[in-house]
């Protein structure tokens, strides 16, 4: 299998919605238009591929230049444990550069994955959450 990682790919509201549900990812999966919302407001989005087959989707709200919110790293169930996420987060920071902090909110079935990629825990982190 070779899978190969695009920045700013076309992506369909089907596509990454069924990435998002083959993943495990809680996201409104069932609302194409709000994941094209999702989509079309995201400043970056990094994907990779098995040839035609979206398998992952990195996407964050981000200034460029101090900080980055890496809102959704999602990979399908059949390319997981594959490096497939370690990738795309690798390629979101390349293309961000050094100077950019990546920040995160993790599921909690997730808690130990992300260390293990270069993330550290913060403590100093509020959150308000939606209403839906």
């Amino acid at each position: 299998m070779s899978v190969e990682y695009r920045i700013e790919a076309p992506v369909t509201a089907v596509q990454v919605a069924e990435v998002f549900r083959s993943s495990g990812i809680k996201r409104p999966v069932d609302n194409l238009a709000r994941i094209q919302k999702m989509i079309d407001n995201a400043d970056l989005t990094v994907t990779a591929w098995d040839g035609d087959e979206l398998v992952g989707v990195a996407r964050a709200v981000t200034d460029f230049s101090y900080c980055c919110y890496l809102s959704d790293l999602a990979v399908s169930k059949t390319h997981q444990r594959l490096g497939i996420g370690t990738e795309l987060v690798s390629r979101l920071r390349e293309h961000l550069g050094e100077e950019v902090s990546l920040l995160l909110l993790s599921a909690p079935s997730a808690m130990d994955y992300y260390p293990q990629i270069g993330f550290n825990k913060a403590d100093n982190a509020f959150l308000i959450k939606r209403v839906r």
